[in-house]
């Protein structure tokens, strides 16, 4: 009886350390200004999310149909409820971490398809690309 309560025993710890342990965590795919720019012309494009605080997206504008987000502690009811619907975060440039910040709580909650434009907004404009003024 000791015998087969010391191997139960041993079993359940076992198990708790393999399920203690860390599991790898998945990273944004990063992508470029004419990734996203073919992204956003597709019938379907996916949901873009400006990460940017308001001084920035003042100076800068934003990219036309992001939804604006409160950096990396946004509202998680901002992402679509389909956990696999392309997201792509975006900050103010490689310097800044606050797209990766977000764009990493969406894949600690599930979401599978999630990128990141590392170039961010300035990178945007220095492309030549479209820009709106933020919502007052």
């Amino acid at each position: 009886m000791t015998r087969c309560i010391q191997t139960i025993a041993a079993l359940l710890l076992s198990m708790h350390f393999l399920a203690c342990e860390q599991r790898p965590v998945a990273k944004a795919i990063k992508i470029d200004v004419n990734q996203l720019s073919g992204m956003l012309a597709e019938a379907v494009p996916p949901k873009l999310f400006d990460a940017n605080g308001p001084a920035t997206r003042e100076k800068y504008g934003i990219i036309p149909t992001a939804t604006l987000l409160d950096g990396r502690k946004y509202d998680m009811k901002l992402l679509p409820e389909s956990r696999v619907e392309a997201l792509v975060f975006y900050c103010s440039g490689t310097l800044c971490g606050a797209a990766e910040g977000a764009a990493q709580r969406a894949l600690a909650a599930g979401y599978t398809t999630v990128k990141v434009l590392p170039v961010g907004i300035r990178g945007w404009k220095r492309a030549g690309k479209q820009t709106v003024a933020p919502p007052s």
